[in-house]
């Protein structure tokens, strides 16, 4: 296998639609940034979703327009090349965005395009063609490239709520993954499909890769689970409000049950090491407006003009510590 020069390469993942997997990545990347770290977000969800948050809506107008023609500048421009098997993945300009050492590739619409494609093509890994490597491994090819020329330390996805084909080759390009939950019943039972899900990706990619030829690029196939972020809770006076604590214990239970477990029978490396399975990487209650105004202005919700003060500090204390929790967790594996 090809070797990728070191970057580290995560996305908050969950296929459960409303656990706040955009609005957390965001938050999550612009607090490492704070700390001097090189942050590439890749918007491989095709409701575009994280482009949409922190690029004004004329732009997004503009990528889209144009980004099946030579001058596109969105992540389906560059992999449409491949898509279409004409040739290699095309350069494009990432965006930089605030704080400064955020970059972001854009999304597309038409990367639904990519995904329907993608089905056929897995199939043609464990047959060892080569094309059919080429295109699983291309998002990934496309990735590093720009953490090589742009010394990226993290590189974080931004998934949509599925199981499907393109976030599969997503999952597998992963260094980590962190579970996001919302403290309500239907969190809780997503989890035992995601468990099983990823349990069965890695699987076959590991039929894949003792399959493929040697000189071949692949995806390392090895996601480890760093942790989880319960958010969107209500606090009352200091603690959690009774109704949400409740199911918060239900969703750590269910966790450990159905994903952990069903990493351990993989690999006991696709977990943290015995007696601290269930890291807790911070919490992220209700910031009420905040939300709302950070999509809107395309900033942190701790830079949001108009939000409420105490707020914003309480929101920039929380991604801090879940950037801190990272940054100690990453280094210790």
């Amino acid at each position: 296998m090809v070797e990728r020069q070191k970057s580290l390469r995560l996305a908050v993942f969950n296929h459960k639609g409303g656990v706040g997997k955009t609005t957390l990545t965001v938050n999550i990347a612009a607090a490492l940034a704070e700390r001097g770290k090189h942050i590439l977000l890749v918007d491989s969800d095709p409701q575009c979703n994280l482009t949409s948050y922190l690029i004004e809506d004329s732009v997004v107008d503009g990528l889209l327009d144009n980004s099946n023609t030579t001058r596109g500048q969105t992540i389906w421009s560059a992999l449409k090349p491949v898509s279409e098997g004409i040739g290699s993945p095309k350069e494009i300009t990432p965006i930089e965005t605030p704080p400064p050492t955020l970059y972001l590739l854009p999304g597309d619409i038409r990367l639904s395009d990519f995904e329907a494609r993608l089905h056929g093509y897995w199939g043609e890994c464990f047959q060892r063609q080569i094309r059919g490597l080429n295109v699983t491994c291309s998002l990934s090819s496309l990735v590093s490239r720009y953490v090589n020329n742009m010394k990226i330390d993290y590189v974080f996805y931004d998934t949509g709520p599925n199981i499907g084909p393109l976030n599969r080759i997503i999952l597998l390009d992963c260094d980590y993954f962190i579970v996001p939950g919302a403290c309500d019943l239907f969190s809780v039972r997503a989890l035992k499909t995601l468990g099983h899900t990823l349990f069965n990706w890695i699987k076959d990619w590991q039929i894949v890769r003792s399959l493929a030829p040697d000189d071949v690029n692949l995806l390392q196939g090895f996601p480890r689970f760093l942790g989880y972020i319960p958010q969107n809770f209500y606090v009352y006076g200091q603690a959690m409000a009774k109704n949400h604590s409740q199911y918060l214990a239900k969703f750590e239970k269910q966790l450990y049950s159905d994903v952990v477990a069903e990493l351990r029978k993989v690999d006991k490396k696709l977990i943290p090491s015995p007696g601290s399975e269930i890291r807790k990487l911070g919490s992220v209650k209700d910031f009420a407006t905040l939300v709302a105004l950070s999509q809107t202005q395309g900033v942190p919700l701790w830079k949001v003009k108009r939000g409420n003060t105490s707020l914003r500090q309480q929101s920039l204390r929380t991604f801090e510590k879940i950037a801190e929790s990272i940054e100690k967790y990453t280094n210790e594996d």
